[in-house]
Order: C-alpha cells, then structure tokens, then sequence
C-alpha cells in the first residue's frame, strides 16, 4: 500500500512504463485474437480496457480524468491513448494532491461498493493494469507476436542471452 504520493507516482511510471513496452509490440492483425471461442474478447478489446480504466479509477477518486473514446481500432491509436491518458492522469495527480500524504489514508468507495481507502484505490489500479498486461502477453504469443520480457527477459531473450554466453 502506498504511503506517499510520490510512491505512487514512481510505482505508477514504472509499471506505465512496461505497459507501453507491452502495447508497443500489438500489430493492427493481433488485436483480433480471441481469448477462446468460448470467451470472445479480444487482445484488441483488453488494450483499450486497460487504456479507459485508468480514468476511470482515478475519476473514483475526484480526479477529473476524461475517458478516452474507442475511436479507432489501430495498435498506434491505443498507445497514444494510452500515453496520453498515462501522462495525463500524472499531471492531474501532481497538480491535486503534491504534498498530501494525508489524503491516501481517507477512506473512499470503489465503484460504489468497494470499501477501501485513496491509496487501496491506487494499489488496485496497479494490480488491475499487471492483470490485464498478463492477459495481453498470453494473446500476443496466440497471435503469433513475441511480448516483450515485463519483469524478466522473455523467452527469446533469454535465448539470445545464452546464445551470446556460449558464444563467449
């Protein structure tokens, strides 16, 4: 749990720094592929559910964010959307709560149902972006698309690693 604002803002960069890394690497083909025939969401549909949800965790919290519109169905269109509203939301934050720790520590309801507290709020926004990122990851490599290593090398790199070290 986030104690200061400054916690969250360093936490919310590196982890909207890996997002972008995984979005970067979505091609206009990939965005089709379906979760299963079963469940019909799309890699396309999560991105840009990750790209909304930002505002709309943030908008919970008095933040005023606005909610980017799905306006085009391209790999490019999402992460601008994505930086922009990341960038955005980092601004909003700065400018609003800069110096007040405090504020992390009232509590709030999530959705209208959710007890927790500003910073509960945060810490899911987090976990709820780690989540979806997992997902994409799963769905790139279905459609055929290496993911980029997240919090490790992936499997490529980790090959090209060991390539390099019996090269040595």
């Amino acid at each position: 749990m986030y104690g200061t604002v400054e916690e969250f803002l360093n936490d919310w960069k590196e982890e909207a720094d890996l997002t972008r890394q995984v979005l970067d690497k979505l091609t206009d083909a990939s965005l089709s592929q379906a979760v299963s025939e079963a469940q019909p969401r799309t890699l396309g549909e999560i991105a840009w559910h990750i790209v909304q949800s930002v505002s709309v965790f943030l908008n919970h919290l008095g933040l005023e964010q606005e909610i980017p519109a799905v306006e085009e169905s391209s790999a490019a269109a999402i992460v601008k959307a994505y930086s922009s509203t990341s960038e955005s939301a980092i601004a909003e934050f700065t400018r609003k709560w800069a110096g007040q720790d405090n504020k992390l520590v009232e509590e709030v309801k999530l959705f209208g149902f959710i007890d927790t507290t500003y910073a509960g709020v945060l810490d899911k926004l987090i976990r709820h972006q780690i989540h979806h990122r997992g997902q994409l990851t799963i769905l790139m490599r279905q459609a055929g698309l290496v993911a980029p290593g997240v919090y490790g090398p992936n499997e490529e790199e980790t090959a090209a690693m060991k390539a390099a070290r019996e090269q040595s």
